[in-house]
């Protein structure tokens, strides 16, 4: 039994599974989670030779899957019953028997069905056979298309899959171009509308000799969208209608710029037929879909242009939830960047900060990094990470850091004794569930050496190196992470640092990564760190960053704080 894998789990729609099947123009039934018939239409009563009553309750595989030879088919062997059990939706080949008796081999689509059906049906299985005018002959459907209505399930599947499990309007728009090129026209055009309400002519791609070929000569900006014209494209961009055209449609005096290009696309391309349609959002229409056909010799046909709707509606889907994905993302860095300071100057010292957003995730997160003066004159350094990646970590954090330097400022105590308050209090103030900190302070003896003091709540240690390449983490003063509602007691540690050392705090996301443990991550960043000693501190810290990051890190953002002590310890 040969099949092909359709990617992803589009839903069947609201209808009931006592409806759907009746409703549906192809031999169909639905199959539950457990492998057992629970509904089936007329057409598939019809085409298996069963009736309902025979086959409902029923389990599938056992009841009708078998091999060419019409014996039993192994369950590890069928195609159907794996496509069912994964909830894929898949299109193959396979043998079935009918209840006469007989064999008879067709043509199976699998489509998981949303869930809450009546039933608990979870799977919609179509059936069509060519030898028998239950359906057209391939390739001529009976009302114009090009593809057979289980060819046209199947593409809007893979469209419904394909185009909704990306958040990026660039790749929802590539993946678009592969699946309806060649499949339904030689040239694929979309126009899109910016935010600014422009027109841009985005792809511009053909299908010639086996290959997508971008014309980019053709894309580009394009001229406003007039508001009375009833030119194709006009009122497709202005969400009116979808239309069916030829050369001829632009052959008259122009009425618009866009009819103008319009004109000069059909001329170069040598289209002699396409389908127009609106590519409509939510609220807003987006651009628009121009499928054409020049080297295929068939034109497009009202069964083509209505499929064709079908997949705008579903790319008008795709790229709102990507825009809308845009501007909350956008939202998220304006306020990370506000919620993350800027370094101050501190004489003697070198210092740099980097913060990199987790790329799957809402790009706004718990990790945090601050420095500033005490009113003691000693400068303070902290790095933290409080749980979560989305806005709720993002003002915990910033409740973190506020409550910290409050503390800080008005404490003249030791770094274990402010975090020790700031442990009493984060739960209740700020609502954190749990937290990580690193906090010290840095001032400088009388002979000019900088001496670090700091503790730790569960963070991972600082990394220092010094300038010939020595490398060594500072586990001592380390203690409990915040918020746990434990009371333990948290000690200081003490370190003078050395002339042109660098120090880095970093937080978990730099060391940690679903694929290998975090001894190895933490091995990765030493030797690396090590290894760029003499670079300058910006150039060490990007290069440790690309380096020492786990490359499958996609969920976790990362901050790191590096600082380098001069080249001698000048006297105070």
């Amino acid at each position: 039994m040969k099949d092909e894998v359709v990617e992803g789990e589009p839903g069947c729609g609201a209808a009931s599974s006592s409806q759907l099947p009746a409703r549906l123009g192809a031999a169909a039934c639905i199959v539950d989670d457990r492998g057992v018939i629970a509904a089936v239409n007329t057409h598939a009563e019809r085409l298996l030779k069963v009736t309902a009553d025979s086959v409902v309750g029923k389990d599938a595989h056992d009841l009708l899957h078998r091999d060419p030879h019409g014996q039993p088919l192994a369950r590890a062997q069928c195609r159907v019953e794996e496509a069912v059990l994964a909830r894929r939706t898949q299109t193959g080949r396979g043998w079935f028997e009918q209840g006469d008796g007989g064999l008879t081999e067709l043509s199976w689509l699998t489509v998981p069905c949303a869930a809450g059906w009546d039933t608990g049906a979870d799977t919609l299985v179509i059936f069509h056979d060519q030898r028998t005018e239950s359906f057209p002959p391939e390739g001529d459907t009976g009302d114009g298309s090009t593809l057979s209505e289980l060819e046209r399930l199947a593409l809007l599947a893979q469209t419904t899959t394909q185009l909704t499990s990306t958040l990026d309007s660039d790749e929802a728009l590539r993946r678009l171009v592969r699946l309806v090129v060649p499949r339904l026209a030689d040239w694929v055009v979309v126009d899109l509308i910016t935010e600014v309400g422009e027109v841009e002519r985005a792809i511009v791609v053909h299908h010639q000799d086996g290959e997508l070929v971008s014309r980019e000569d053709l894309e580009g900006p394009m001229p406003p969208v007039p508001e009375e014209s009833p030119m194709p494209l006009s009122r497709a961009l202005r969400g009116a209608a979808s239309t069916l055209v030829t050369p001829a449609t632009y052959q008259g005096p122009p009425d618009s710029g866009i009819a103008m290009e319009q004109r000069r696309l059909f001329e170069v391309t040598g289209m002699h037929s396409a389908a127009i349609a609106p590519i409509r959002g939510v609220r807003d229409v987006l651009g628009a879909l121009t499928l054409g056909r020049s080297k295929r010799p068939d034109a497009m046909t009202p069964a083509d242009l209505s499929l064709v709707e079908d997949i705008t509606r579903r790319t008008g889907l795709a790229l709102d939830n990507a825009r809308l994905y845009q501007q909350q993302r956008k939202v998220a860095e304006t306020m990370q960047r506000h919620l993350l300071p800027q370094l101050p100057s501190i004489p003697g010292l070198q210092m740099t900060a980097r913060y990199v957003p987790s790329p799957d995730a809402s790009q706004v997160g718990g990790d945090w990094y601050d420095v500033f003066t005490r009113a003691d004159g000693t400068t303070a350094l902290a790095i933290g990470d409080v749980v979560g990646h989305d806005l709720d970590a993002a003002a915990g954090m910033a409740q973190v850091r506020s409550i910290l330097r409050a503390y800080a400022w008005t404490h003249h105590e030791p770094p274990s004794a402010i975090v020790h308050r700031l442990d009493e209090s984060v739960m209740h103030i700020a609502g954190v569930s749990m937290a990580t900190l690193v906090f010290g302070t840095l001032e400088r003896n009388a002979d000019g050496a900088w001496r670090l003091t700091w503790t730790s709540a569960g963070h991972p240690p600082p990394l220092l190196v010094t300038h010939d390449g020595q490398a060594r983490y500072l586990t001592e003063g380390h203690g409990l992470l915040l918020s746990t509602g434990l009371s333990s007691s948290r000690a200081d540690a003490h370190l003078t640092l050395p002339p042109r050392a660098t120090l880095i705090f970093y937080t978990d996301g730099l060391v940690e990564s679903r694929d290998r443990s975090i001894d190895d991550g933490l091995d990765r960043l030493r030797r690396h760190a090590a290894s760029l000693a003499h670079r300058p501190l910006a150039a060490f810290t990007d290069l440790l960053l690309e380096r020492a990051r786990p490359a499958r890190n996609n969920d976790d953002d990362v901050a790191i704080l590096a600082l380098r002590t001069p080249e001698e310890h000048p006297a105070g």
